[in-house]
């Protein structure tokens, strides 16, 4: 059998790792074994950071929904079981974009509502 040398594909692979970690500090930018565990780190935060950004936006919707509600005389949970109640399936983001860019589409949503 011959002789497998691996030094292009090697050199290849850390490359590629390096490469990711453009911007670290210290070893995890220059040594291989640090470089390699600081991209599994860093691919799990990215994981976590695109579940919680979901959770960031609704928090955001409920809280614009219910600055607009107040200034038509509602609160953001009566208003929430009324519009469950009326069968109206307007979602939060569409909802609180309505409450801030169309004040009066928004404030005909609440009478209906109401």
């Amino acid at each position: 059998m011959s002789r497998v040398k691996r030094g292009v594909i090697k050199n290849k692979r850390r490359k590629n790792v390096l490469f990711q970690t453009k911007g670290y500090r210290l070893n995890r930018r220059n040594k291989e074994a640090a470089a390699i565990d600081a991209i599994m780190h860093a691919g799990a935060n990215a994981f976590e950071g695109r579940r919680d950004k979901k959770g960031d936006f609704r928090r955001l919707w409920n809280v614009r929904l219910n600055a607009a509600l107040r200034e038509n005389g509602s609160t953001y949970s009566k208003f929430i079981g009324a519009l469950k109640k009326a069968n109206i399936e307007l979602n939060r983001k569409v909802l609180s974009e309505i409450g801030a860019a169309h004040p009066e589409v928004f404030k005909r949503i609440v009478a209906k509502v109401k």
